[in-house]
């Protein structure tokens, strides 16, 4: 998952959640090239899903628990950043209904 960030993530984004990661994660990461024509949030969880040889389903559901984890190591306003630019990657394409699993990544942002 974090390597599928990395083809994707530019900007402060990559930077920062870089910075926020354990040395062996961010090295992961950080290992990848971003792809010049990223994905829009649902493509990601399809790539995602063929690269791994699962199911969009379980892809989605895989997304969500990262997500849920990156929330606590870089906070919600990282977190936003994020989802927003995998979501906003092509003009005119909106976020399919939770995308990525938000909806555990947003019970992340509100448990203690």
């Amino acid at each position: 998952m974090l390597r599928a960030l990395g083809r994707q993530l530019t900007g402060d984004e990559r930077v920062d959640l870089a910075a926020c990661l354990p040395a062996e994660a961010a090295l992961a990461f950080t290992s990848q090239i971003p792809d010049p024509q990223p994905l829009t949030g649902w493509g990601f969880v399809k790539d995602l899903a063929t690269r791994t040889g699962t199911t969009p389903a379980v892809a989605r559901w895989d997304t969500g628990a990262v997500l849920a984890v990156i929330c606590h190591l870089v906070g919600t306003a990282l977190l936003d950043r994020i989802l927003n630019q995998l979501c906003s990657a092509a003009p005119n394409s909106s976020r399919p209904p939770d995308s990525f699993g938000q909806d555990r990544a947003s019970r992340a942002r509100s448990s203690p």
